[in-house]
């Protein structure tokens, strides 16, 4: 493996060790665990993708992102240890982490727009580098001085605080600098996928459908942040999604199943969606039915429960027919015409006749070139 690589790999976990027992006891136990898993994905798939393509950066964006993931992990973890147990310098572990994620999307801009193969798709994508090295160049040193934190300080500001309008202006342009450059790196996904053929489009599609799973569960995230955990686990699954993608593309691992990957996500995703909507619905309507009768009684919780358990098979065969259809329209096609011969075929006795319906369900369902049929000839004719 490559020399530099396994030292920034190294550094990741020394960093996540160091801040381990630092935070245990002090930070909540998912965010210890979840946000440390996290930096060892990044750190990983960094790994892999950079010892097999070392000319190829997105390995090594990825260990950038694991070593300020680390970097983060340690100065929170050591800034809240040191506001429990009043250790020195508790404040500067505190004020790093204001400012040290800011790396993080600007590296994360450039994976997006050096995908796959670690060029630009063309010249006029520089844009986005430039965006995000301006935008971490004007946040860093604003919210390094931003006075503002509150309850992030120990003492409940910055130590290192300036008043004045400037700081304020420096975290604005920075922060619309960093989301145009991830906006601009989105969309030049967008259009190299449109150019893309073979195996390129093949490796875009993992990267998409990660990118995709972090889009939906962002917003959904936010909204829930802190009224359940889930929304913690939704958000660091769609993040691990990313690096995971891009290292099963780079590297060509399994690259072309991800046809049925999301065949089963736009599925299964459904299906999830639908019986819960059910579920809700019908404890809603069986509650306000049988409330008059079984005051507070479970038994509305346990009808809706077996009428989703019962509606799961067909609910799924449904939705795959459905998503068969409107996006995988030639694999339903196929499947429609070789059902149709094989009824044909229990009926048919004219061999001449069944050698042209066979001709031209190889016609439909694998589009040759050339198709020709030989029969050997009867024993008796020989």
């Amino acid at each position: 493996m490559n020399r530099l690589a396994l030292v920034l790999f190294a550094l990741v976990l020394t960093l996540l060790a160091a801040a381990l027992p630092l935070g245990i006891g002090v930070e909540p136990a998912f965010d210890l665990v979840g946000f440390h898993l996290f930096a060892v994905v990044l750190a990983t798939a960094g790994l892999l993708v950079a010892s097999r393509h070392p000319s190829n950066p997105v390995g090594w964006l990825f260990l950038g992102i694991g070593v300020f993931q680390g970097l983060d992990e340690l100065a929170q973890a050591y800034g809240e240890r040191a506001a429990h147990d009043a250790l020195p310098a508790g404040e500067i572990g505190d004020w790093v982490t204001t400012w040290i994620w800011i790396p993080t999307p600007t590296l994360l801009a450039l994976v997006f727009v050096l995908f796959p193969d670690g060029r630009l798709s063309s010249r006029r994508w520089r844009i986005v580098p430039v965006l995000g090295l301006a935008g971490c160049a004007l946040a860093v040193p604003g919210l390094a001085l931003s006075p503002g934190g509150g309850t992030e300080y120990a003492g409940g500001e910055n130590p290192f605080g300036v008043q004045g309008l400037v700081i304020d202006l420096l975290v604005a342009l920075g922060m619309g600098f960093l989301m145009a450059a991830l906006i601009a790196a989105a969309a030049s996904l967008f259009f190299r996928f449109r150019r893309a053929r073979g195996v390129e489009r093949q490796q875009l599609k993992w990267f998409a459908l990660a990118a995709s799973c972090f889009g939906v569960a962002a917003p959904v995230t936010s909204a829930l942040w802190n009224q359940t955990i889930l929304a913690e686990v939704l958000l660091l699954f769609a993040l691990a999604m990313i690096p995971v993608a891009a290292a099963i593309a780079i590297l060509r691992y399994r690259l072309y199943d991800i046809d049925v990957v999301i065949n089963r996500t736009l599925v299964y995703g459904a299906l999830t969606a639908t019986l819960a909507l059910a579920y809700l619905g019908s404890v809603f309507v069986l509650q306000l039915a049988l409330r008059p009768l079984t005051k507070e009684s479970d038994l509305a919780i346990a009808a809706s429960t077996l009428a989703v358990a019962a509606l799961f098979r067909p609910a799924r065969q449904r939705i795959q027919h459905t998503v068969d259809r409107r996006f995988y329209r030639r694999k339903y096609d196929a499947t429609r015409t070789l059902e149709r011969f094989g009824a044909r075929l229990r009926d048919e006795v004219d061999l001449d006749t069944l050698g042209a319906d066979l001709r031209a369900v190889v016609n439909d369902t694998m589009q040759p070139a050339h198709v020709s049929l030989w029969l050997r000839a009867p024993e008796a004719s020989r």
